[in-house]
C-alpha cells in the first residue's frame, strides 16, 4: 500500500495557494485530510510533542488517517548533549508516551529519524543507532540520513538487523547528498521529496527558500518505478513532499499520486 502527504501541512503562505484565505490554523488539518490521508508532522522535531496535541489532532481526521512524527531534535540533533554521547532514557520515554493516542487509534505510521549532516559514518554513531532503535522499543522507525557516507550496503544491512527503515530521498544532486536511490530495510519504505534547488541549499536567508522547487513531470516520473520496487518490497510505503513553499508540495503529491495510479499501483 502506498501512503502520499505532505511533509507538515501548517503553513501561512498556503493561505490562497491551498486552503481559503480566511481559514483558521485550527482549521487547516481536517480541510488538508479532505485530499490526503497521511501527513508527516514536522513540529515534533522543535518541541517534545505533548499526548493533548496528538489527541486533538488525531480527532480532526477520519479513522483511516495515518501520522508519521519526526523525532525530537534532543533524539537526533542534541545527542552529543545528553548522556555519554546519546539521548537520555527519559527523553525517549517522553516521545514514546506522547504518541499513545495515535497508537491508540491506529493512526500511527512511523517514527522519522532525521539526523544531520555532521552525523557521520563512525563507529560511535553507528552504536547511537542501536541505542537509537532500542530506546524506542518496538515502535516503526526510519531513518534519515544527510551525510552521503552512510549509503553503503553495510548500512543497509546494519538498518536491516535492527528493523530500521531507511529514508529515501530525492534533492538536489550536490556532492555529499544523498543520492535518489530506492532500498527498503523494513516493512516500511519511506520516501521524502525535498525539491532540487542547488543553488539555495546550502546558502539561503530563509530556510524555506531551501524547499522553493516545482518539479517537472519528467523528474517526478523518474521516481515511478522506484517507487513501484519500494511497494513490492514492503507492505506500507510512506512518500512525503517537502518542496512546500507556497503550496508546491501539495501540485507534487497531487501529481505522483496520479502517475502512480495510472501506473497501477494501489495508492491509498
Amino acid at each position: 500500500m502506498i501512503h502520499i502527504g505532505t511533509s507538515g501541512y501548517s503553513y501561512q503562505d498556503w493561505k490562497g495557494p491551498v486552503y481559503p484565505e480566511n481559514i483558521k490554523d485550527n482549521e487547516m488539518l481536517a480541510f488538508y485530510a479532505q485530499h490526503f490521508n497521511t501527513t508527516e508532522i514536522n513540529y515534533t522535531y522543535y518541541r517534545m510533542p505533548a499526548a493533548r496535541t496528538l489527541q486533538a489532532m488525531a480527532s480532526k481526521v477520519p479513522d483511516d488517517f495515518i501520522f508519521t512524527i519526526k523525532a525530537s531534535k534532543e533524539l537526533t540533533h542534541e545527542r552529543e548533549e545528553a548522556e555519554e554521547g546519546g539521548g537520555t532514557p527519559e527523553n525517549f520515554r517522553l516521545f514514546r508516551e506522547a504518541l499513545q493516542p495515535l497508537i491508540d487509534e491506529n493512526k500511527f505510521g512511523a517514527v522519522l529519524a532525521q539526523f544531520p549532516n555532521s552525523f557521520k559514518p563512525t563507529q560511535e554513531n553507528t552504536d547511537y543507532l542501536e541505542t537509537f532503535r532500542e530506546r524506542m522499543g518496538d515502535l516503526p522507525v526510519v531513518v534519515e540520513f544527510r551525510n552521503a557516507g552512510w549509503v553503503t550496503d553495510d548500512t543497509f544491512e546494519l538498518l536491516r538487523k535492527n528493523n530500521l527503515g531507511y529514508c529515501c530521498v530525492d534533492e538536489p544532486r550536490l556532492k555529499g547528498l544523498i543520492p535518489p536511490i530506492a532500498v527498503a530495510t523494513s516493512p516500511i519504505a519511506y520516501v521524502r521529496f525535498h525539491g532540487r534547488n542547488a543553488q539555495k541549499w546550502w546558502q539561503h536567508d530563509e530556510a524555506y527558500e531551501r524547499y522553493s522547487y516545482e518539479y517537472s513531470p519528467e523528474e517526478l516520473q523518474e521516481w515511478v518505478p522506484k517507487i513501484e520496487k519500494l511497494d513490492s518490497a514492503a507492505p506500507n510505503t510512506f512518500i512525503f513532499t517537502n518542496n512546500h513553499y507556497r503550496g508546491a508540495a501539495v501540485r507534487t503529491a497531487e501529481q505522483l499520486r496520479d502517475m502512480l495510479a495510472k501506473a497501477g499501483e494501489k495508492v491509498h
